[in-house]
């Protein structure tokens, strides 16, 4: 089996890329206010800051900064999937080795993290989340999109509200390189 490294940084901040295991299904925009409903219970017990996020029909992107001395995001991430997963009826498939253990077949079991390590990265990754609907071709406008922090964002000041990124690069100067 593949040994899986998690960076663990108290206090830090780190890029998630979650996904369902169905790929093909709307589940998180057609429940997002069970999603964020999730999260809201999983801050109350594991405090955190979500810097950015955009909730998509079958993925989701955000920044998550963790408390001084906190390094524990995959509670968070197991609480959070959990609480969504308990909400919604049971008339998902499920493979023989989740239904063994006894699990859901809602989320894939891993997610994509990174640690970020600077200012620089930060914003790019905040831009990433906020360009990924558009990237992904579901909107013209990141405004257009509803699930999105990028709204707070503007009234922050942050963005102007036409913002769309610099995608003359195609997009390769957000998130990793």
């Amino acid at each position: 089996m593949t040994a899986y490294r998690r960076n663990f940084v108290p206090g830090g901040s780190f890029f998630f890329t979650v996904n369902l295991a169905e790929r093909k299904l709307s589940l998180l925009t057609e429940h997002v206010e069970m999603l964020r409903a999730a999260f809201r219970e999983t801050r109350q017990r594991h405090p955190f800051t979500i810097d950015a996020i955009v909730v998509l029909p079958d993925h989701l992107h955000t920044v998550w900064t963790l408390p001084e001395g906190d390094a524990d995001f995959a509670t968070r991430w197991q609480l959070t999937k959990s609480t969504f997963s308990r909400r919604l009826a049971r008339n998902e498939r499920i493979s023989r080795s989740r239904s063994a253990k006894g699990e859901r077949g809602i989320w894939q079991r891993r997610y994509w993290e990174h640690t970020i390590r600077d200012g620089i990265d930060f914003a790019r990754h905040v831009d990433y989340v906020h360009i990924n609907p558009v990237k992904h071709r579901l909107v013209d406008q990141v405004r257009d999109w509803a699930p999105s922090s990028f709204h707070r964002h503007v009234e922050l000041g942050n963005y102007p509200p036409d913002w769309a990124g610099d995608q003359s690069d195609d997009g390769r100067d957000y998130g990793e390189r």
